[in-house]
């Protein structure tokens, strides 16, 4: 068996990375490290490096499956601004690792139990200095919006799977960041009615 079995793909990375990227150009500090929560394949944190190579790119998911993708990701493109990725469990009480200068989570917070959401925004309120950036992507409600009809139908599906996921309720998630120090900074609606939420640290 060589590394690359190991490697995971997504259809959804594939389409939405693109989009993202260009909004993250916007976001990202010159240098530094980007902590990437809930990384899942790999996809994502390989093209994003491959874009910003000033930056050092450190990937996280809980599953070792998916870390065994990301590193054969990693290995086969060569890439020297990521890091070996971590075992982080977003709902945990500590994380290995004391500072980041950005943090991104794409498609998690939907796609996880509540306490993941409570555990990503306290230790973003933690880890980031003054003015850095945390990214968040993936579907919302928000109040006073009808979901669309697809998004109805992917929350039905998300529930039923797991009755703990669901799309959140947009200013639920604003509520806890401003709790952990974090300022509302920007939404972007992305394709196939996704948004990209910017927080910053106070």
């Amino acid at each position: 068996m060589t590394s690359q079995d190991a490697r995971f793909t997504s259809p959804s990375a594939l389409r939405n990375r693109g989009p993202i990227s260009q909004l993250l150009r916007d976001v990202l500090p010159a240098s530094g490290t980007v902590l990437e929560i809930a990384s899942g394949s790999g996809e994502h944190v390989i093209h994003f490096a491959g874009l910003f190579p000033d930056l050092v790119w450190q990937p996280s998911d809980p599953s070792p499956g998916a870390r065994a993708s990301v590193e054969a990701w990693v290995a086969s493109e060569t890439l020297t601004n990521v890091l070996p990725p971590m075992d982080v469990d977003a709902s945990s009480e500590t994380w290995a690792i004391s500072r980041a200068d950005a943090m991104i989570a794409i498609n998690m917070i939907h796609i996880s139990p509540w306490p993941a959401t409570q555990g990503l925004l306290r230790h973003a309120g933690r880890l980031l200095p003054a003015g850095h950036p945390l990214f968040l992507y993936g579907p919302y409600r928000r109040q006073g919006q009808p979901l669309v009809a697809s998004n109805v139908e992917f929350d039905a599906s998300l529930r039923a799977r797991n009755p703990e996921w669901g799309i959140r309720l947009l200013e639920d998630v604003e509520s806890l960041a401003e709790q952990s120090g974090l300022s509302l900074t920007s939404v972007t609606e992305l394709p196939a009615n996704n948004l990209g939420v910017v927080f910053t640290r106070r």
